[in-house]
């Protein structure tokens, strides 16, 4: 038994690294091929000591262009690579462009493909990341579903009549943060350099937020009008802020260059509550039980606006402020139950190991 993992993105290793160790000890062996899909500096040596991560086989160095061409030049890496080490499994995780072409090489090699985040539906297909996890979900042999939700997504759309096995397995991002938080006090000191104490953490880079000038001052000023009550910390994208300077949008905010996974951990452990329109950290939120405002018009993690942890504000000032204002007054209480129990690597390892 051969696994080869292909990964791409910075949340996509703190995942992978999970299921990696979950495979290890089935002593089961993994090829792991970073993309370079996300480049990023702070991907150094140290980055992968610290969070235990193992060092990639492969790494592709493949980043820019568009969306045509980032996962055309990947799906011929890829197919060279898994010539060469001839895996029976190739695991892919989430909805990038890394995540498609790791499916899609695969598929037409016949090689079996499991996908971890499974059946995760925003139902807007405007988004490249809705795109990308419905075709790996439709050639994937294995379905990794993180929650019951993701499921009856994959039902709807009549998985049962097609020749895939469904696994409610939980979500690994649980498992990550159960692991990585104990370690958070050792590795991180950003609370006490920013002296930080009462606050709210903020992150925009969605292009749907970011691209469209109207929506992105509107949630400026809500943060700017928010940060004069509770200090808002907003570690910015360059990205975000070359957007901001081009449409002279004033941010009046504590802005941080972008930061590590400890730092976000310990930022996420004493603030007051979350304003994002990131999908993993949404649920990265409400494993550390704080209320968050989704800037989108839609999310993926639709159980947690249902259990009332996470509200839809999208790029609506007034919505923004009104559910601030909610957001103070009430507590969010994580179950144990609606992400799994903090074994969903183990149970994916597990798989492989029958």
């Amino acid at each position: 038994m051969k696994i080869l993992t292909v990964i791409g993105a910075r949340p996509q290793f703190v995942k992978a690294a999970t299921v990696s160790r979950a495979l290890a000890q089935q002593y089961i062996p993994e090829v792991l091929v970073h993309t370079g899909q996300h480049f990023d500096h702070n991907m150094s040596a140290v980055f992968f000591e610290d969070m235990e991560i193992p060092h990639p086989h492969y790494n592709l160095d493949i980043h820019g262009g568009g969306h045509g061409l980032m996962t055309g030049r990947m799906l011929e890496k890829l197919e060279d690579v898994m010539l060469t080490e001839k895996p029976d499994w190739v695991l892919v995780y989430g909805d990038t462009n890394s995540t498609l072409a790791g499916a899609l090489a695969a598929a037409k090699l016949h090689i079996p493909v499991a996908h971890v985040e499974a059946g995760l539906r925003s139902f807007e297909m405007k988004m490249p990341e809705e795109i990308n996890r419905i075709l790996a979900d439709r050639v994937s042999s294995v379905l990794f579903c993180p929650t019951t939700t993701a499921i009856q997504n994959l039902e709807n759309e009549g998985y049962k009549n097609f020749d895939s096995e469904i696994i409610l397995s939980g979500d690994v991002m649980y498992d990550a943060v159960l692991y990585y938080r104990t370690k958070v006090a050792a590795r991180s000191t950003i609370i006490s350099r920013l002296q930080l104490k009462t606050f709210a953490l903020a992150t925009l880079h969605r292009a749907e937020n970011t691209n469209d000038p109207q929506r992105l001052r509107s949630i400026c000023e809500a943060l700017n009008q928010i940060h004069a009550e509770t200090p808002v910390v907003l570690p910015l994208h360059p990205r975000t802020k070359a957007y901001l300077q081009q449409h002279q949008i004033p941010l009046h905010v504590t802005v941080i260059d972008p930061i590590g996974y400890f730092d976000m951990l310990a930022l996420l452990e004493n603030c007051s509550l979350v304003l994002t329109d990131s999908g993993g950290l949404q649920k990265e939120a409400y494993f550390f039980e704080k209320f968050c405002i989704t800037l989108r018009d839609q999310t993926e993690w639709t159980e947690l606006v249902e259990a009332g942890a996470n509200a839809l504000a999208g790029a609506d000032k007034n919505k923004i402020l009104e559910l601030y204002a909610h957001g103070k007054k009430i507590a969010v209480m994580a179950t144990s139950d609606l992400y799994g129990r903090g074994d969903a690597s183990t149970r994916i390892a597990q798989h492989f190991g029958r």
